[in-house]
């Protein structure tokens, strides 16, 4: 069977103009969840703002709370690679060092962009049950990601081996915390304040007996 041609548009196929308005909704998304916020931020003014129909919102992404998710997937994955790419070749490097590389990679690809930060560490909570199954999701990757670099440190003599996913949670609590009042303004100093903090603690954690 032969397969029909894509209609083009001004030179465009229908699948480049598709991927093309979806970033348009992602950058108003981005802007308005992470400015005026996400109760604020109807479909309507995402469609105004991005400049295309509310029928092309819904051919892209079906509902406000789908395209929260992707964003925060957007900025959740980026931080997970710079994390990543951070501490490869850092393998025999001391726990501070790790801790030190790893968070200043999260922290940076997460926070350095009021939007994000804003997104990613306030409007995604209490939504609706999807965007908490999510969150959820990403926590428990993160846990973990968080337990194997804590194991590491039992295996190179730096830590007591113990169950480490609870600290993990907590801490995971305490970075979005942190950085979120951070955000707001309502803890004074810089985002290395901010990441030096963390990094403290997350080494007493992993190191406390």
């Amino acid at each position: 069977m032969a397969t029909r041609p894509q209609r083009s548009y001004a030179g465009r196929s229908a699948a480049e103009r598709s991927a093309e308005r979806r970033e348009r909704l992602m950058a108003a998304g981005l802007e308005l969840f992470g400015t005026e916020g996400y109760a604020a931020s109807s479909i309507e003014k995402l469609c105004s703002t991005a400049g295309v129909s509310t029928r092309n919102f819904y051919e892209e992404f079906g509902s406000r709370e789908a395209l929260l998710m992707r964003l925060h997937d957007r900025v959740i994955e980026r931080a997970m690679d710079a994390v990543v790419q951070a501490l490869a070749g850092a393998e025999d490097r001391p726990l501070r060092e790790r801790v030190e590389r790893g968070m200043r990679a999260y922290i940076t690809t997460t926070a350095e962009d009021p939007r994000w930060a804003r997104l990613s560490y306030v409007e995604l909570v209490g939504i609706s049950d999807a965007v908490e199954r999510h969150r959820l999701d990403w926590r428990a990757r993160w846990v973990e990601f968080l337990d194997a670099e804590s194991r590491r440190a039992v295996a190179r003599g730096e830590a007591a081996d113990r169950d480490f996913q609870l600290g993990a949670v907590a801490l995971i609590g305490g970075v979005n915390e942190l950085v979120y009042h951070w955000s707001t303004g309502a803890v004074a100093g810089s985002l290395d304040d901010v990441i030096d903090e963390l990094v403290r603690l997350t080494t007493a954690l992993v190191t406390a007996s």
